[in-house]
């Protein structure tokens, strides 16, 4: 429980929600406006501190989230459910708080976290949809979902995911991950590419995306996926799939 007669520092748990289209990502750039800043401004706000805060991920510019998880210490005796709703009045319409909650002192909103949950949605159809407008991925070609729903359980399993990563500096050291489970279902117009896993690569579920699209083509081999994993080479799997499709839909502590 929170406790406004609580003076020492206290270890916090945010959940929050955003619509990525809006912003640059979640980590802080120069030149560009994101999430973090947004939310560092608005608990500056209302603490007059600039608490260190520890995020459970990174999204890329345009990448949305349904659960965003942030931990971070403070010493201000605000209620959780007061600093919620003062949160909520500073953020612009597209972030909002879900939750805040005390947590132990060694949590860490990355560190704890035992899996994540990713959807990539598709517009599946001829016309495009202003109201799925940097929200979904518009693919005009029929998507055989059966298709790919068999070809995607290729990827469950623990594998070095190097084709499916994109390399760069913040990518060092170990590729293997582990894939819980990986299942494409449409529903209407819209085709929900889900997967769940230990954790993820910089723009790994978005190549693992891009990819089924290249076997939906006829450009892959509905087989090729346990090939292109051994291989280990970028260059092996398919294109990497814009960013307004994917949502973190959830994290697992």
């Amino acid at each position: 429980m929170c406790s406004s007669q609580e003076l020492s520092l206290r270890n916090l748990l945010i959940t929050i929600s955003y619509d990525g289209s809006k912003f640059h990502g979640w980590q802080i750039q120069h030149n560009a406006l994101t999430v973090q800043e947004v939310f560092q401004k608005a608990l500056y706000s209302i603490l007059n501190d600039k608490p260190d805060i520890k995020a459970c991920s990174r999204t890329d510019s345009g990448v949305h989230a349904e659960m965003f998880c942030i931990s971070t210490k403070i010493s201000h005796p605000i209620p959780c459910i007061r600093l919620k709703a003062a949160l909520n009045s500073h953020l612009p319409e597209s972030v909002v708080v879900l939750d805040v909650k005390e947590v132990n002192d060694d949590f860490h909103a990355r560190y704890n976290a035992k899996g994540k949950r990713y959807i990539y949605k598709v517009l599946n159809r001829c016309e495009r949809d202003p109201f799925y407008t940097g929200r979904a991925l518009h693919y005009r070609y029929d998507i055989d979902v059966e298709l790919l729903n068999k070809a995607s359980k290729s990827f469950i399993g623990t594998h070095d995911f190097t084709s499916f990563c994109t390399l760069d500096k913040r990518e060092k050291g170990d590729f293997i991950r582990t894939i819980y489970d990986f299942n494409v279902k449409k529903t209407g117009d819209i085709v929900e590419f889900t997967v769940e896993g230990n954790g993820f690569l910089y723009n790994m579920v978005r190549i693992m995306v891009g990819t089924l699209l290249a076997i939906n083509e006829g450009k892959i081999k509905p087989d090729a996926i346990p090939g292109i994993i051994n291989a280990e080479a970028r260059d092996m799997a398919g294109p990497t799939a814009p960013p307004q499709g994917l949502y973190l839909n959830k994290v697992f502590y």
